[in-house]
């Protein structure tokens, strides 16, 4: 899925404006590659809430989900930190408000 970068910018600043999700981050950040059952419990969430809050910072492409097969045949996710940098500037939000989608349609029309 394409997104305009103003659009890619509030999906980001949407994602980081909620303090589990910001547990999240540091955890990944500070233990590496982890499974969803293992972070849930480093941060004190259940697995669902963990999960869902991840699914959010998946889509706004500050973290990275792998399925994997452990050898007892268990299903895994892995979840790690993506390479991200927000750079928070009069003139960058200025760029990215003229880059949004929704205002780029009311442009055209």
């Amino acid at each position: 899925m394409n997104h305009c970068n103003g659009d890619q910018l509030l999906m980001m600043l949407a994602a980081l404006a909620n303090p589990h999700r910001l547990r999240i981050i540091a955890a990944l950040q500070n233990e590496g590659r982890i499974y969803v059952s293992q972070l849930a419990r480093d941060i004190g969430l259940s697995r669902p809430l963990t999960h869902l809050h991840l699914r959010k910072l998946e889509e706004a492409g500050l973290v990275r989900g792998q399925h994997e097969i452990a050898p007892d045949g268990k299903a895994l996710n892995y979840y790690e930190p993506t390479a991200f940098s927000v750079t928070l500037t009069p003139q960058a939000i200025a760029a990215a408000a003229l880059s949004l989608c929704d205002a780029a349609n009311k442009t055209e029309t």
